[in-house]
């Protein structure tokens, strides 16, 4: 405890507090991890004898000793947490005892009231000794029982336990990841996996089936209950992307059928009124915008489950929508997102505490005791201390997270999928490009940039435009009189392009022969069309400007296509998406903007799909990848990421993986992470433009023979654990860090060189022209 220094014999203690003392120095922790006083030059022996009922000033604060934390609480941050938050059920894959009073009779649904000669099938019976489907027969899906903590605290009336077994209807379409991860939910809502905590998080990667479990979940919520039975939710809300309100309704009626339940979906048709005058709908369905607009309609309902679709746009706790669904009284919260930290802990945090309020503490408390620990020691410098303090602070959110944090990855499913040829091209780039490269490195917006990592919005438009660049110069030509246009400070940036631009750009003739990339492209396209008429080929873009250029180009080439983007009407997205995939499509490509193009989206009816462009958050890159890769597949699937060689598309490449492993560090711990921000070094890095065939490739010091043949990656791989490689950010005193992120899974993957004799893949052997090197991989459930 402590206080304010006094000579008063009845102090007047002001709160809990940890005192940390090493060597001669001691520091006085508030219960937010924040420093409140520091105090040195004590006897090494005062320190390190306190006990119990001691005394000590420091630094204007007296403190009485009341107890001694164990390093272990201290380094994994116990010691702060106001509340110890342990699990308190087996875990999902745990044999659950269950008890069979009913085993020695036949069993009888609860809706077969007086026997089974009267039935009477819409008489439902709320509270019964019975569960509402059989437990015992083979295959049955049955939740976990309460324990006894869970019914004193949860069943005051003394109701019977009730098995609560999934309907068979449900559970003959659930896989056995789709199964745990019922179990998981129902624990998580429940109040069994962490007493008291009603929230989950289902983290699952796209393609896994969260919304069939989510529906299982809201069915089995709304139809039973562990206590008499009696149903645990009235109703249920659903808030999603307002894309996918259609879809979920939709996923409703496919699993269950329109006779079991009904689903209100609210658009501009059906408006929230009617479903809070109506007792006949069970779920509704609604978008974050609409939410905000109807809130005050939507608080009137009694809610006894929320599930937000894509929930990472939780991630700032203090905007609206945030705000709105916060104010709901419903304790049950489900998010759904494939990608539950991208960028930053703090929204982490947000998502969190959604689900859970309160369980990591406050904002500040959770980023003094976990975040600051965790990216410090990320850093490449940090002492052996901090890094050890970090890993153990990560450690232990990881431990709490993963109560109610469900991440499964798409290996689960590839033994459902056929084979996924992962193919990663680097394209040489025109005489135009390089040298339009080369004038932009050399101007002096660049040049500023050089001198400043603060100027956040300036490195945008630079970045912004070296990829625009790799995509094709005419993008840079609409650049370039937009900016002149409109007067703006970012002008100055394509001062002298116009002298560079050939005629033809500014005229607007676009020529394929002006971009690698491009080129790259339509010999690919050619070659499929060719070898597999069949076939058709989704192309993927983060950019509006790209797929107006692309449609150009392939209307008159003859192609026929459709095209999805941030301007398509909501209601006629699933329409394009239904007609592409049909087996009658007379549609040969699909241009699909990755920004725009929605979530949930199911491309099987393509077998090919090319990401034109890369995205520095790397989640959007593999959602993009995995729109052809999903369940109702039946081709081989191949998947083409183009990058220009030597440019910032190769960098950003590299970099991709850094990102990726802030996830691994509370979501799938293990993996390893490191932070990235924007350095002096990291910029010049950025900004440069490099003579070779694969700038990756030249980085991994790999010695193989780069004709595609596994032996050289296999003995490389072997030697890349003995040694750091050296693909990696750089330290600010511009050499390269000890600690680099491990890319030893491209040393894993087949190395072919532009002039290789055969690719193995009969498409790129017809499009090898414009192509400098390739990575590439299988996925399948042999591999």
């Amino acid at each position: 405890m402590w206080c304010k220094a006094s000579k008063k014999k009845h102090k007047r203690w002001e709160g809990d507090a940890v005192l940390v003392t090493r060597g001669r120095t001691a520091t006085l922790k508030d219960m937010e991890g924040k420093d409140i006083a520091k105090g040195s030059g004590y006897k090494v022996s005062v320190l390190a004898s306190l006990s119990e009922g001691e005394t000590l000033m420091i630094g204007g604060k007296e403190v009485e000793v009341m107890g001694v934390i164990s390093d272990e609480d201290y380094s994994r941050g116990r010691c702060f947490q106001e509340v110890q938050v342990e699990k308190v059920e087996p875990c999902i894959n745990s044999a659950v005892p269950r008890s069979r009073h009913l085993a020695s009779k036949p069993f009888c649904p609860p809706t077969m009231v007086g026997g089974a000669d009267r039935v009477r099938p819409n008489v439902e019976v709320e509270q019964t000794s019975r569960p509402r489907h059989d437990p015992l027969v083979p295959g049955a899906l049955v939740m976990p029982r309460p324990s006894p903590n869970h019914q004193w605290s949860n069943n005051k009336s003394g109701l019977p336990v009730v098995d609560v077994v999934v309907d068979p209807h449900l559970t003959s379409h659930l896989r056995p990841h789709q199964r745990d991860g019922l179990l998981f939910l129902y624990e998580c809502v429940m109040g069994m996996r962490a007493a008291g905590r009603h929230g989950a998080i289902l983290a699952d990667e796209m393609g896994l089936g969260k919304t069939l479990q989510s529906v299982a979940l809201s069915w089995t919520l709304l139809k039973q209950g562990p206590y008499g039975g009696k149903p645990i939710a009235k109703r249920v809300l659903v808030v999603t992307p307002g894309s996918l309100v259609q879809n979920w309704g939709t996923e409703f009626n496919k699993w269950l059928g329109r006779e079991r339940i009904t689903v209100f979906t609210v658009d501009s048709d059906h408006r929230i009124e009617q479903f809070v005058l109506s007792p006949l709908h069970n779920v509704l369905v609604i978008s974050y915008e609409m939410l905000l607009r109807c809130l005050e309609q939507v608080q009137t309902v009694d809610f006894g489950l929320i599930i937000c679709d894509e929930g990472h746009r939780l991630k700032n706790s203090s905007i609206k929508t945030s705000s709105a669904l916060s104010s709901l009284s419903c304790n049950r919260r489900v998010i759904l997102t494939g990608t539950p930290v991208q960028n930053d802990l703090q929204e982490f945090y947000a998502i969190i505490d959604f689900v859970n309020p309160g369980i990591l503490g406050s904002s500040t408390a959770y980023r003094k005791v976990y975040e600051e620990p965790i990216l410090r020691s990320r850093q490449p410098s940090c002492p052996e201390e901090e890094r050890a303090l970090g890993e153990e602070r990560a450690a232990e959110l990881s431990r709490l997270t993963g109560l109610f944090i469900l991440r499964r990855t798409q290996e689960i499913i590839n033994c459902y999928l056929p084979p996924r040829l992962d193919w990663t091209l680097f394209c040489k780039p025109s005489s135009l490009q390089q040298e339009l490269y080369k004038c932009l490195l050399c101007h002096r917006v660049f040049k500023a940039c050089l001198q400043s990592s603060t100027q956040s919005q300036t490195h945008l438009a630079c970045i912004t435009a070296l990829k625009k660049l790799c995509n094709h110069p005419n993008l840079l030509h609409s650049a370039v009189k937009d900016r002149i246009d409109s007067g703006s400070v970012e002008s100055s940036l394509y001062e002298g392009l116009v002298e560079i631009l050939p005629e033809k750009s500014i005229s607007g003739d676009l020529s394929a022969g002006d971009s690698g990339k491009l080129q790259v492209l339509v010999d690919l396209v050619k070659a499929i069309r060719q070898l597999s008429p069949s076939d058709r080929v989704v192309i993927v873009s983060n950019f509006t400007k790209t797929l107006d250029l692309l449609q150009t180009l392939f209307s008159h080439m003859g192609y026929t296509f459709c095209r999805l983007d941030g301007h398509t009407p909501t209601k006629q997205r699933q329409r394009l998406v239904d007609n592409f995939n049909s087996p009658y499509s007379q549609n040969f490509l699909f241009l699909l903007s990755s920004k725009a193009g929605g979530v949930g989206l199911n491309l099987v009816g393509a077998s090919h799909l090319v990401l034109y462009d890369i995205d520095w958050n790397p989640a959007n890159d593999i959602q993009a990848m995995a729109r052809v890769w999903r369940d109702g597949q039946k081709k081989t699937v191949h998947i083409y990421r183009l990058l220009t060689a030597g440019t910032i598309e190769e960098r950003i490449f590299q970099r991709q993986v850094s990102k990726q492993g802030l996830s691994g560090t509370v979501v799938d711990l293990g993996k390893g992470a490191e932070h990235t921000s924007f350095s002096i070094s990291e910029l010049r890095d950025l900004f440069s433009l490099t003579d070779t065939s694969c700038l990756t490739h030249d980085l991994l010091n790999c010695s193989c023979s780069m004709d595609g043949s596994v032996q050289g990656v296999i003995e490389e791989e072997e030697r890349v654990s003995n040694r750091s490689c050296q693909l990696g950010r750089h330290s600010d005193c511009g050499r390269l860090a000890q600690k680099h992120l491990s890319m030893s899974e491209l040393m894993q993957w087949r190395h072919f060189s532009g002039d290789t004799s055969t690719f193995s893949d009969p498409y790129l052997d017809l499009a090898r022209n414009h192509i400098t090197f390739a990575f590439q991989t299988t996925i399948s459930h042999t591999a």
